[in-house]
């Protein structure tokens, strides 16, 4: 029998999803802003997945957990290389440092 409810994979995905965000909040370099995402994005996951197994949605959540999944991974590519072309110019991944880039 199932022991774990839906409740629990609420839980577990609101909390993924408050660090995602204080993690976005607090940190000052690209990579640890695009780590808090990747919580986030996971967070939601967790409820589509989650919603998908307690509702009547069938497979839509996790259909749709896999479009996420394969979002996230293009944006962290698209980040990646931000990132680097970023720090050839600076010397660092300060997101501070990134006004400069504004015209």
């Amino acid at each position: 029998m199932d022991t774990v409810g839906l409740n629990s994979y609420l839980l577990v995905a609101a909390m993924l999803f408050v660090c995602g965000v204080v993690c976005m909040a607090v940190k000052r370099n690209g990579i640890g802003i695009l780590m808090g995402v990747e919580l986030v994005l996971n967070g939601a996951n967790l409820n589509l997945v989650a919603f998908a197994r307690y509702t009547v949605l069938g497979l839509d959540g996790q259909v749709m957990a896999l479009f996420v999944i394969v979002l996230a991974a293009a944006e962290a590519a698209i980040a990646l290389a931000i990132a680097l072309n970023f720090y050839n110019n600076h010397l660092t991944i300060d997101v501070d440092r990134g006004s400069e880039l504004q015209g």
